[in-house]
């Protein structure tokens, strides 16, 4: 039997970029709370996050190695595409790294406390913003991008921004949640039920809006006998959202922050089933854009050797620091 060696490795991409978005996504969820947080409860926040935020960002890059030698025709059209957007992630990730380490030292927390909120802003929302383009497609030309510098700014991918960093937001308070007690974590509630509200309306908004838009994402959800195989997906989104509120209303510790990454992976589902199989929207499959048999092997080979370390040093570093974070951080 021939092993289809784009679908392993588009299988592997996927599960990278999920594990990116739940595990980075609460972290920058975090940092997008912070501006809202109580000035004296910043410290602790950065503190729950400061032992792993470095590590999560590992899958970000064996997602983008993965794309970059499993798909270069995908990972040149892409990034010719998202040039911008990808710029301002980045630097939004450096001033972020920075605050971690200079805030807790410095005497005027103001500037560090400023670079640590809007970087995570910033990167959540040069996500979406990317997302949302994904999602409705890039202008193309004889394969390559042709819609000019911000070709990727639409309103449907400033509404994306605001949803992904609304769900970042969901996960950061979910964890927090898990992680603190007192004050900090009874205003960690209150920001998850609000977060929850805005991650919901911006589903519903996303749901209406690609296939009004999207001929083949309308075909794809509305199509018989699509629609019974597909109906699940909405069904569950909604009882996960209702069982994530009352969980919020009896102040559970563990649900909120679970049922969060559910209800955030089953809209990453959503979207695979809209998408598939294209990697870049309705122009290159995963087998057009896919690198030669050889390439590919060769590519799997090294991941069956890295992702059980990556998944075990994440594994063993949660485990590490589990528990709550210490009121001793609360002056930083």
């Amino acid at each position: 039997m021939t092993l289809d060696l784009p679908l392993i490795c588009a299988a592997i991409l996927a599960f990278s970029v999920a594990m990116w978005v739940i595990l980075d996504g609460f972290d920058l969820g975090v940092g997008v709370l912070f501006a809202f947080a109580p000035a004296a409860h910043r410290g602790t926040m950065m503190q729950t996050i400061a032992p792993v935020w470095d590590g999560n960002e590992t899958w970000l890059v064996l997602g983008g190695t993965l794309l970059f030698s499993a798909f270069p025709v995908a990972y040149g059209t892409l990034l010719s595409a998202w040039y911008l957007p990808i710029i301002v992630f980045l630097f939004a990730l450096v001033f972020r790294g920075v605050a971690f380490e200079f805030r807790s030292l410095a005497q005027r927390k103001a500037p560090w406390s400023i670079s640590f909120s809007a970087g995570s802003i910033a990167a959540a929302f040069a996500q979406g913003i990317i997302l949302g383009s994904f999602v409705q497609g890039l202008d193309l030309s004889g394969g390559e991008y042709a819609g000019g510098p911000i070709g990727w700014l639409t309103p449907f991918s400033v509404a994306a921004g605001a949803g992904l960093m609304s769900g970042y937001a969901l996960l950061g308070a979910g964890w927090l949640i898990l992680k603190t007690t007192g004050e900090l974590q009874a205003w960690s509630y209150r920001a998850a039920k609000l977060a929850l509200a805005l991650v919901l309306a911006f589903i519903v908004l996303v749901s209406v809006w690609t296939p009004l838009t999207e001929p083949d994402i309308a075909r794809r959800w509305f199509s018989w006998p699509n629609m019974a195989y597909l109906a699940p997906v909405p069904l569950l989104t909604a009882v996960v959202a209702m069982g994530l509120w009352r969980a919020l209303q009896h102040r559970q510790e563990h649900a909120p922050f679970v049922l969060g990454i559910v209800l955030v992976m089953l809209a990453y589902l959503g979207l695979a089933v809209s998408l598939w199989p294209y990697i870049v929207p309705r122009t290159l499959t995963f087998w057009d854009a896919a690198a030669p048999p050889t390439t590919q092997a060769f590519i799997l080979v090294g991941v069956l050797v890295l992702l059980p370390l990556v998944l075990g040093y994440t594994v063993h570093t949660y485990r590490v620091f589990r528990g709550k974070a210490s009121a001793e951080y609360e002056h930083l």
